[in-house]
């Protein structure tokens, strides 16, 4: 069991840093052609971000653990909304730009009820599957977000200006080669070793997809909003896990669904619901005392729901 719980830890190093090395060398091979700011954040910086969880479950999509695709998607959103916001808003209070407020975090709200009528099959009589149909309907959707974020990008160039490294052309190379092998390494063995973990526990996929790996799979997001909010940038804290959370609905599950479609267990309805229920508290605590701003005990809120929730997923699964 140790050393599952060591290489899981290392897969979770490799699966970051990895990420990070990527981003390095592809926003300096980027910059290098002369290739702008916008294009940069738009696609290598946002993608490069959402790999750890894409890479997560396309080997589970690949090896066939359905608990883990979902319980990495439903439990990174959960962990990002409740933990992250709960402990940013607790460092400092988040003050939230309109935009975020009044399109952002609603639409977050509306890929959650999308993601749960595509995979219950509301409006058919077959059986609950995320199918390829529904990964080109979510990824239609996710260019149409990526087209709101173009337009966000656009209005406001000097404030989502990236920094990259200047690298050699030799380093750039080695930065995107050994950032690319780490992903892999590092999706290979969270996968491995939580379905082993989850096997030694006698728990569920499920239960370690929504933990454990979905925790770890969001360790990126908990580090800038934490940053974020040390510095005073409250907008740069709360647009971080909202655009993060409509991202992994709309781009990760879609791409993981063309892969292959995924199985759905109903268990994780409950699991939405508490999505939801965090999205629309987010939501009305911007018009309760001061307006548009996140306050600390809103966000101890969320940090006690969020712990809430964790007891219920160990309750649950030892009903």
């Amino acid at each position: 069991m140790w050393l599952e719980i060591l290489l899981l830890v290392l897969g979770f190093i490799l699966l970051i840093k990895g990420a990070d090395w990527m981003v390095d060398g592809a926003s300096a091979l980027a910059k290098k052609y002369h290739i702008s700011d916008l294009a940069i954040g738009l696609t290598i910086v946002a993608f490069g971000t959402s790999a750890p969880e894409l890479v997560v479950n396309a080997f589970a999509n690949f090896n066939g653990h359905q608990g883990i695709i979902f319980g990495n998607i439903i439990g990174s959103n959960n962990f990002n909304l409740f933990a992250i916001l709960g402990i940013a808003g607790l460092i400092s209070p988040l003050i939230v730009q309109s935009s975020t407020v009044w399109k952002e975090i609603p639409l977050s709200l509306l890929a959650v009820i999308i993601l749960y009528f595509l995979t219950n099959e509301i409006l058919s009589d077959g059986p609950e599957v995320l199918s390829r149909l529904d990964g080109v309907i979510l990824l239609i959707l996710f260019l149409g977000f990526l087209y709101y974020v173009f337009r966000q990008f656009k209005s406001d160039p000097v404030h989502h200006k990236i920094e990259t490294k200047p690298l050699s052309t030799p380093k750039i190379w080695l930065f995107i080669i050994i950032g690319l092998a780490g992903l892999v390494a590092g999706g290979n063995l969270v996968v491995t070793n939580a379905v082993s973990m989850a096997t030694a526990m006698g728990v569920s996929e499920t239960v370690i997809g929504l933990t454990i790996v979905a925790a770890g799979t969001s360790l990126p997001e908990l580090a800038t909003s934490v940053v974020a909010a040390l510095k005073k940038n409250n907008d740069i804290a709360v647009g971080n896990v909202i655009g993060s959370n409509i991202f992994n609905l709309f781009f990760i599950l879609g791409i993981t669904s063309m892969i292959r479609p995924v199985p759905y267990e109903i268990v994780f309805n409950d699991d939405l619901f508490i999505l939801s229920i965090g999205t629309i508290f987010l939501f009305l605590a911007m018009f309760v005392g001061k307006k548009h701003v996140l306050q600390r005990w809103q966000a101890a809120v969320l940090l006690f729901t969020f712990i809430g929730y964790t007891i219920y997923l160990v309750s649950r699964e030892l009903q």
